[in-house]
């Protein structure tokens, strides 16, 4: 059997929680068309006494549009799902950063709802909030799975298997230290690299952040950005003007002769939500991630003031873009993620390929 872990678990529930505990089913949990799957979770859950949801972020945000869509029309404003769910009392949540979506799910979700987050992976369960909401989530140490870490000093992906004696047990760890995350599982995965980084806030207990993956960083202009770290900063920025942040994508654009720029820089591609007071324009959102980024990376800083990483460029694309791109990549809905950022152009330049947009000229259907 393939496919999503959360799937998988929802056909193997023990009858008692599928009858009782658990929606919106087998039948559906088994549907492959997402949207089909969406609407048919709608409406079999719209009139249920639904009390925790879980998932992330972004789909929740869909689940919610789509379930508003679906009763406005014929109940009056929904003017969030606590009015449709009085009991609902938790939000669980994994798998991308919150901070983007956190205004606008609090907002739908209504008040009161707690928000909850794990750390999963399909190896094993990694880390949990705990009663301290505040300093990172709890490492999952009394689980069988033993953890490894391996300085991200360190990383480097062709030579993996040399790289054996620079892992520290959890016992070497060091708080502020950006580690590739080691797993050796009962399940019989042998030091694993899942792919995933994470960064100790403390090691007694061991409580640490999710920073992001061993693939998607910006490190092609030698600035070695993180995945949180572009999120952190666009999250700043949008939250100050109240901008809502729909999605996004950072890549490297490399020195190139033709187009006279004799060093690097950073193209952040970026869909916000319609409605907002203030106009967003790109020269503002660029300006202001350039000065964020200064302030929160010490690697990029150096570069920009040296002068071998040029001010960012913003590209705003119209709503649906990155919708496009998921449903052309098959990877629209269930738990599938948009890269954040990668150290090369393959999705910069297929979102470039989509919009029609070149440097000389920016079409309609293209950025702003």
């Amino acid at each position: 059997m393939g496919g999503d872990l959360s799937g998988i678990g929802a056909l193997h529930l023990p009858g008692w929680a599928e009858d009782f505990l658990h929606e919106p089913g087998a039948e559906i949990s088994r549907m492959t068309d997402w949207t089909a799957k969406l609407d048919s979770i709608v409406e079999r859950t719209w009139n249920r006494d639904i009390r925790l949801v879980a998932g992330m972020p972004n789909w929740m945000l869909a689940l919610s549009a789509q379930l508003r869509s679906r009763l406005e029309g014929t109940s009056g404003l929904l003017p969030h799902l606590r009015a449709l769910w009085p009991n609902l009392e938790c939000l669980i949540h994994g798998g991308i950063p919150m901070a983007p979506f956190a205004d606008q799910l609090r907002g739908d979700l209504g008040p009161n709802v707690n928000f909850h987050e794990i750390f999963p992976s399909s190896e094993g369960f990694i880390a949990t909030q705990d009663s301290d909401t505040a300093h990172g989530l709890r490492l999952m140490t009394g689980t069988g799975i033993y953890f490894e870490f391996l300085p991200m000093s360190e990383f480097r992906e062709p030579r993996l298997p040399e790289l054996g004696p620079k892992i520290v047990p959890l016992e070497g760890v060091q708080a502020g230290i950006d580690y590739a995350l080691v797993l050796t599982t009962p399940a019989g995965l042998s030091r694993y690299l899942n792919g995933d980084i994470v960064r100790f806030i403390s090691v007694n207990p061991p409580r640490l952040i999710h920073v992001g993956q061993t693939s998607l960083r910006l490190a092609g202009l030698g600035e070695q950005v993180s995945e949180r770290e572009v999120t952190e900063m666009l999250t700043e920025v949008c939250h100050r003007h109240r901008w809502q942040i729909t999605d996004f994508h950072v890549a490297p654009q490399f020195p190139d002769t033709w187009s006279h720029r004799a060093n690097g820089r950073h193209e952040w591609w970026v869909e916000l939500r319609s409605g907002s007071v203030e106009n967003p324009t790109g020269p503002l959102l660029a300006g202001e991630l350039d000065t964020g980024m200064r302030r929160l990376n010490p690697d990029y800083a150096a570069r920009r003031q040296d002068g071998r990483l040029e001010p960012p460029v913003v590209r705003l694309v119209i709503p649906g873009v990155f919708e496009h791109w998921l449903r052309q990549k098959g990877r629209w809905g269930g738990h599938c993620k948009m890269p954040r950022c990668r150290s090369d152009r393959k999705v910069a330049d297929e979102l470039a390929a989509l919009t029609r947009f070149t440097p000389e000229t920016s079409a309609p259907f293209g950025p702003r």
